[in-house]
């Protein structure tokens, strides 16, 4: 009789044990996520974060609280996420940066975008606009790249951070155009953005949702955009290729990633609940309409190559352009 106790005492803790891992997955979120933001409040990839964090956490039944952690173009909140537990509860929403640019630009980052990070969903791309203080005497991009040439390395402009998108843009305008402009480099684009709007700053490649208020409330004016395609929310604004740059496209990404090896199902649970924010009204008003950005929701897989393609997409540029650390 004890034996057969004993026996049925194993074979119950062993269907027990067998059924933990499922049942994890299956009672995930128990409590609240951290959501890093590797950049200062108020730029497109916190305020994307924030509006899709919203709608997150009405599907998944527990608070998502944003984190910001800016420096190093979103090198220091990437690399605590790539180092974080792989439990769900501590995952990075970014732009391309410090995915798919910090790891072709800076000889040695603390961390592998493909190695120690999941993709989840690539969430939206977007595209900078080129937009100068409006008391400023530049007109259009001629005026700006007349005045680079006539006084190379006058002109300043700020970023996000080295390697940041505008940053790209702008490298890539002097690279077109011939010229010397003066990169400062700030811990996000918030920062930028207000320096340009107080004079600091002659000009800046800010991303179209956040520089789309500043331009319709009379503050700022807008050159051109850095996309191949006029952006939704600004339509009365130039391409830089319509305006003769043959070639010239920066667009950038934001996505949701997780630490690697955390539990498919879990990414399989976040994948959905992205994909559920998307489509929110509210969400599409503010991300698309408003924002100006493309809205994506691809699968892990999908998100996963277009890393890869955008790594080496980036290398080249980084090479071309004679790209280097500050």
């Amino acid at each position: 009789m004890l034996r057969k106790l004993a026996a049925a005492a194993i074979a119950a803790t062993a269907l027990a044990v067998a059924g933990l891992t499922p049942a994890r997955a299956d009672t995930y979120p128990s409590k609240p996520i951290r959501l890093v933001v590797p950049y200062a409040a108020g730029g497109n990839a916190d305020i994307t974060a924030r509006v899709i964090a919203r709608r997150m956490s009405e599907g998944l039944g527990q608070p998502i609280v944003i984190d910001n952690r800016g420096g190093a173009n979103g090198g220091i909140g990437t690399d605590a996420v790539a180092k974080a537990a792989p439990d769900g509860y501590t995952l990075l929403m970014t732009a391309s940066g410090p995915i798919v640019v910090n790891p072709v630009l800076y000889a040695k980052v603390p961390y592998d975008p493909v190695r120690d990070l999941q993709p989840v969903s690539q969430i939206l791309t977007y595209q900078y606009a080129l937009v100068v203080p409006a008391a400023a005497p530049f007109h259009s991009v001629n005026d700006l790249v007349n005045q680079a040439r006539a006084h190379p390395g006058t002109l300043t402009y700020g970023s996000a951070g080295i390697g940041a998108g505008g940053h790209l843009a702008g490298e890539m305008l002097a690279w077109m155009t011939k010229t010397k402009l003066t990169h400062v480099p700030y811990k996000g684009n918030a920062p930028a953005l207000n320096d340009v709007l107080g004079n600091v700053l002659a000009f800046t490649f800010d991303t179209v949702t956040t520089a789309a208020p500043h331009i319709r409330n009379g503050s700022l004016r807008p050159l051109a955009v850095s996309g191949p395609r006029r952006a939704g929310a600004l339509p009365q604004v130039p391409t830089l290729q319509e305006l003769g740059y043959k070639g010239f496209n920066v667009t950038q990404f934001v996505g949701l990633l997780a630490p690697a090896k955390t539990d498919p199902d879990i990414v399989r649970r976040l994948h959905q609940e992205v994909v559920k924010a998307l489509k929110a009204p509210e969400v599409i008003e503010r991300l698309q309409v408003e924002g100006g950005n493309d809205l994506v929701g691809s699968s892990p897989e999908a998100f996963a190559a277009t890393i890869a393609q955008e790594l080496a997409m980036y290398r080249k540029l980084v090479t071309d352009a004679r790209i280097q650390q500050e």
